[in-house]
This record gives C-alpha cells, sequence and structure tokens, in this order.
C-alpha cells in the first residue's frame, strides 16, 4: 500500500486529513508516528512558506511523500490578523480558549459589516525526489459576537457562516469536512497525488 506522511502532531487537524483522506487507498502516517522527529521552527512569512518549511523537513527526515498544511484565520478590520499567528495569537503556550478571548476582545464593539473574516488553509506536497506543489483553500465568514458550537477546534466557535446560520462549531463533521478550507485545499492536493505514479 502507498504511504503518505502528513506532517502535524496536531489532533483536529490530523483528525479532519485522516477524514477527507479515508476514500484513498494509502497509508496514512503522522508525526505520532515519529517520536524522535523535532519539527522546524515555523520561520516563514506566509501559510505557504510555512507548509513548505514543514513538508520538507519531514519528508528529508522520513523519505516519504509528505503532505503539510499551514493554515489560520484573517479578519479584514484586523488588517489580516491573527494571520500566520492564529495558533499564538494569545502569546507562545496559549490555548485556543486564549485566543478566542483576545480575538472577541479585539473585535468589541464592531458592527457585524466589519467582522468579515476567512479561514485560509494552504497543503504543501514534498516529494523524497524534490517535487514539490503548493494548493490553497478559503472559506468565507464573519466573527460572530461570542461562543457557538461544541465541534471542530480553534476557532471554530466564533467563525460564523451567514449562508447556514451557524458557526462551524455548529455543523457536523461531515458537513465541515465538505465545505471546510481545508477540504478545499485537500480536494486540489489529492488530484496531484493520484497522478504520482507511485507513493
Amino acid at each position: 500500500m502507498r504511504k503518505l506522511l502528513l506532517a502535524s502532531t496536531n489532533k483536529g487537524k490530523l483528525r479532519e486529513l485522516q477524514a477527507l483522506l479515508a476514500d484513498e487507498d494509502w497509508q496514512i502516517l503522522s508525526l505520532a508516528d515519529y517520536p524522535d522527529y523535532i519539527a522546524p521552527e515555523e520561520t516563514g512569512d506566509s501559510f505557504a512558506e510555512n507548509a513548505l518549511l514543514k513538508a520538507r523537513a519531514a519528508a528529508a527526515y522520513t523519505g516519504l511523500i509528505t503532505l503539510a498544511d499551514d493554515s489560520g484565520l484573517t479578519v479584514d478590520f484586523l488588517g489580516g490578523a491573527p494571520g500566520i499567528y492564529s495558533a499564538r495569537y494569545a502569546g507562545e503556550g496559549c490555548s485556543s480558549a486564549d485566543c478566542n478571548s483576545k480575538l472577541l476582545k479585539e473585535l468589541k464593539g464592531t458592527p457585524r459589516e466589519l467582522r468579515k473574516a476567512a479561514f485560509i488553509c494552504v497543503i504543501a506536497v514534498v516529494l523524497p525526489g524534490g517535487g514539490q506543489q503548493v494548493f490553497c483553500g478559503r472559506l468565507q465568514g464573519l466573527i460572530a459576537e461570542d461562543y457557538a458550537g461544541e465541534g471542530g477546534f480553534g476557532y471554530d466557535p466564533l467563525f460564523y457562516l451567514p449562508h447556514y446560520d451557524k458557526t462551524v462549531a455548529q455543523l457536523s463533521a461531515e458537513q465541515k469536512n465538505k465545505i471546510s478550507h481545508r477540504a478545499r485545499a485537500l480536494a486540489a492536493a489529492k488530484e496531484y497525488l493520484r497522478g504520482i505514479e507511485e507513493i
């Protein structure tokens, strides 16, 4: 069976990626299978740079075709913040709850029409021989004024989708996996992977 490494230790992210890849005939591995691996610092200036940095390092270490995702939230009113710093928006070692709390404080009193936001995901696929491709997915929405929903992870309880009248955290896993920024980026990545003769 063909092998594909997901260069992540984020359980929520891995759960989504594994569900989205379940229909493929690949053996899916993650960095949990390589406990001695030390991930590089994310020093890139964009989602694409960080995704490539993570994928290249893990591919070099394992010798496997590697898929890495870098994703985050951009809020128009905040000039695109938190952006590539989404996971550590409230500081190093912060929790998702800390980041969500900071975001609500930053937007306190901001009217609905100025709360436009997007989830962005960039997926990098790196081949052990050096080939690489990058794929991008985006989901538009608004930042809600309060939390809603128990599902998902990260900023999902605050990311409101007017079309559904729900936050992402209120969607079922099946619904989220049809429309999410990660699903959109991965759909393109899967087409690319299927075109590679041997994985």
